[in-house]
């Protein structure tokens, strides 16, 4: 199998077996890894891919690399997938294809603390190529990628359209700050305008990408921060 060739700011670092790229990824950055490390794991039945950041501002508005990264990755996807494949993501991260699970984005930093400025923040995702496990059909809500009729959608070229689409947003976003990222993402967010956490309705996101809960007369914010993974 040929490996992913990656944009010159971005550099491939594979793992093998059942090794978390996510993981792997936090373990590199914190021994000081550059930031643009890539580190992926092809297996038969899932993808997972992990990129390291380091940004120089603090962790709520380096957040904004969470929707960066899933933006691309639903650009990438709906690139290479059939017209008629949809997907969208979920505000904690989730991956939808055609309406059902089909994968997860992970968060996380060397601190915390929303108002410091991180060591290193790692985006990592997962998606299911085959089903194991039920048969299909018996968890209508949980798919993957390939019963999905995206079988000729190689992971190689998946990785290698969205470090492309990710560096595209990276380099928008970097010049017109989060702006034309929140338009985008909102317009793929799924659950908007529906009940939450059986406490209010979901009623968008501020400009830090955080949830609005609308409960009553009363709206609070809960802060992308809260995704984080320790």
């Amino acid at each position: 199998m040929s490996l992913p060739v990656f944009p010159p700011l971005l550099t491939g670092h594979p793992v093998q077996g059942t090794e978390d790229p996510f993981e792997r990824a936090q373990a590199m950055a914190a021994l000081g890894c550059d930031a643009g490390t890539v580190v992926y794991n092809i297996q038969a039945d899932r993808l997972r891919v992990a990129i390291v950041f380091a940004p120089e501002l603090s962790l709520q508005d380096a957040m904004a690399m969470l929707p960066l990264c899933s933006v691309g990755f639903q650009n990438a996807l709906g690139a290479l997938a059939p017209p008629e494949v949809a997907v969208h993501l979920g505000w904690d991260g989730l991956i939808c294809v055609n309406g059902a699970k089909c994968g997860l984005f992970h968060a996380a930093a060397s601190t915390g603390d929303p108002e410091q400025e991180p060591d290193w923040l790692v985006i990592g995702w997962e998606l299911a190529l085959l089903q194991t496990g039920d048969a299909p059909g018996e968890t209508p809500d949980v798919t993957a990628l390939y019963d999905e009729g995206c079988a000729e959608v190689s992971p190689v070229q998946l990785i290698e359209s969205w470090s492309r689409h990710m560096l595209t947003w990276l380099n928008r976003w970097q010049e017109d700050g989060n702006a034309p990222l929140h338009a985008e993402w909102m317009g793929l967010l799924q659950g908007v305008g529906e009940p939450i956490e059986d406490t209010g309705v979901f009623v968008g996101t501020d400009e830090r990408f955080g949830m609005l809960i609308r409960d009553g007369a009363d709206t609070r914010l809960r802060p992308l921060t809260d995704v984080l993974e320790n």
